[in-house]
């Protein structure tokens, strides 16, 4: 739900030639960036670590050349969505998700007062640093990315790394590598050039078919509810409608891709709003960018999907939406 410092009218004058024109822009720009991609480790993006640990990840993710910041908030967020209290049905616990027993033979004290407490993210998050690192060592000399084996041997183990040769032929390791991976991208601090998603505009086209449907809470278009929609549930149609599942909250949809600057932003990037503009899980506003400062949104009860200003006192920043990290996202968080 948008504050009352969304301008109502503000969309006046926004017709149907200007959309498709920002639309049609869209490809434009993907044509001229496409190759031109930097990639790489980067710093954290703008809140996507909540505040609470965000030094924390920003040190210790410094720990080894094997791991980064980024790397190291992505496997937190896989493992644990932030949660410090959470327990597996494999008895992994806190925010790390570390067994028992090997919390006893890792674990370190990482605030120093003396205790190692594996509930404490001031002790597990630097743990989960000196275990990855620990474990590139361990896999150091096995062939491929240094970064995908360290990481398979913390789901599976260093030792089946070492006797594979690589990431071991098992699913859910393989799998975990790749989200991990795939998660970075969006922890990372934005590079100059981001590659444009080429499903933009048909997300746009979605959303812009839209405009004037009343807005529901908790509203995801279908027949029962009118075609109504509430904002994450109108974004979540739009990509659908191209292919790309994004999950239903606004704050998890943040994660779904890396983050343009908003000199960057282009035409179909989701756009965020919180009260908190240092942690990404207070976010509780998204719309679809459509060009010119505009937003595709549906703002809030009484109201209608419309176009409204993005720069506005409680914009948190923009995820440019991929396939691969959509796919990423855990479904825990």
């Amino acid at each position: 739900m948008r504050k009352v410092w969304v301008i109502g009218g503000a969309a006046v004058g926004l017709g149907m030639g200007f959309v498709m024109l920002l639309v049609v822009g869209v490809y434009v720009v993907a044509g001229n960036l496409v190759n031109n991609v930097t990639s790489g480790s980067r710093g954290l993006a703008k809140g996507a670590v909540p505040g609470a640990y965000k030094q924390l990840v920003q040190q210790w993710g410094n720990l080894c050349p094997a791991l980064s910041p980024a790397l190291l908030a992505a496997q937190l967020y896989q493992e644990s969505g932030w949660n410090p209290t959470v327990v597996s049905p494999a008895d992994a616990r806190g925010i790390a998700q570390f067994i028992p027993s090997t919390w006893a033979t890792h674990g370190i004290d990482g605030n120093g007062d003396g205790k190692r407490d594996i509930w404490d993210p001031n002790d597990a998050i630097p743990s989960a640093a000196s275990y990855d690192c620990e474990l590139a060592r361990y896999v150091k000399t096995v062939p491929g990315n240094t970064s995908d084996n360290m990481l398979a041997a913390y789901n599976a183990g260093a030792d089946r790394v070492i006797r594979a040769g690589g990431v071991p032929g098992i699913s859910e390791t393989q799998n975990y590598v790749q989200r991990i991976r795939s998660l970075e991208k969006s922890f990372a601090a934005p590079v100059k050039r981001i590659d444009p998603t080429r499903q933009a505009a048909a997300a746009i086209a979605f959303a812009q078919s839209r405009l004037g449907t009343p807005y529901l809470w908790g509203g995801n278009g279908t027949a029962d509810q009118g075609g109504r929609f509430d904002c994450s549930g109108l974004t979540k149609a739009a990509y659908d409608k191209v292919g790309i599942t994004l999950p239903r909250v606004a704050n998890d949809q943040y994660n779904a891709g890396p983050h343009p600057s908003r000199g960057q932003l282009l035409p179909g990037d989701l756009v965020f709003f919180s009260d908190d503009l240092t942690d990404s899980r207070a976010i509780r506003h998204v719309g679809i960018y459509v060009g010119g400062g505009y937003m595709i949104d549906a703002p809030r009860t009484g109201a209608v999907i419309r176009f409204d200003p993005v720069d506005t006192p409680d914009y948190f920043g923009a995820t440019r939406v991929t396939e691969d990290g959509a796919k990423a996202l855990p479904t825990t968080v």
